[in-house]
């Protein structure tokens, strides 16, 4: 249920969200999948698709090509066009064992290159893997979407062992996981929307450490403005606490809590005072009355 939004004093709001955004449906594509390139090779996202791919292949693009180029052109992009600054990083430090084996982060889901903020913010050097909308692994921005690390959430149940297996692999080898649990990007949107819980099952299964991360928007000034258009904010990502999953709990007791507690400190660093929407999506709740 969409209420009101009220934001700390200094919080730059770029685009009016009862005006410019759905306030009865959270989770409505709003961007739209670039259409391929012609003879672009066209994935099925069921359990033939390579969750976990051991290629020759992938692993030249993901490491040979993808990282040189995540470097020298979307950290850049981000620092320049973008303006990311980064606050609460020391957060992480006590942290820094528990991190060792992997965690899962989750972030509000609001631009293009949101995923590499997050990624500069928890550790620029270490494989990130994203569990990402399937559409856009045949659409225009394949290359990119595959070799960031992004895992095309299954079409069909049948893809879904896979999937978990996948997943399960990566977190066995001490990598990092990135759930935008709002499902789908609204770009510019200030509310924080109601969380999916896929990213606090995955926190549970594990036993690992929930990140929880917000992005805000500073007004576009100065040398920011020959980078980028007039109209397009700044942004800063905020690093919080991290949030310890309790296996000796009920999993279903303690998904929420993880949930809650997330959107809470999500809201949080956001500077939201009152926000309009509640942690778990209605539809979630009509199916648990």
């Amino acid at each position: 249920m969409y209420g009101y939004l009220e934001v700390n004093e200094g919080v730059y709001i770029p685009r009016d969200p009862a005006k410019e955004f759905p306030t009865d449906n959270p989770q409505e594509h709003l961007v739209e999948v670039k259409p391929p390139k012609r003879g672009a090779r066209q994935f099925a996202f069921d359990e033939t698709y390579p969750y976990l791919d051991r290629s020759f292949g992938y692993w030249l693009n993901r490491n040979v090509i993808g990282i040189p180029f995540l470097w020298t052109v979307i950290y850049l992009r981000n620092l320049l066009h973008f303006g990311l600054k980064i606050e609460g990083r020391k957060r992480l430090k006590a942290w820094r064992k528990q991190l060792k084996g992997g965690a899962v982060t989750v972030c509000n889901h609001v631009y293009q290159f949101d995923a590499v903020a997050v990624k500069q913010a928890l550790c620029p050097w270490r494989h990130i893997w994203i569990p990402m909308y399937a559409k856009h692994f045949n659409g225009g921005q394949y290359w990119l979407v595959r070799y960031v690390g992004g895992i095309p959430v299954p079409e069909k149940r049948s893809g879904m062992r896979k999937f978990d297996e996948a997943f399960d692999e990566y977190h066995r080898r001490g990598q990092d996981v990135l759930v935008f649990p709002e499902a789908v990007r609204w770009n510019w949107y200030t509310p924080i929307r109601p969380f999916r819980k896929g990213a606090f099952t995955m926190a549970y299964r594990w036993g690992c450490p929930v990140v929880p991360m917000a992005i805000t928007y500073r007004k576009r000034k100065g040398l920011y403005r020959l980078f980028g258009k007039k109209d397009e904010p700044t942004v800063t990502i905020h690093v919080g606490e991290p949030i310890m999953p309790d296996n000796t709990k009920p999993r279903r007791d303690e998904l929420e809590r993880l949930r809650t507690e997330a959107h809470r400190r999500i809201v949080a660093l956001a500077g939201i005072k009152h926000n309009p929407w509640d942690a778990v999506p209605d539809d979630e709740k009509r199916n648990n009355e």
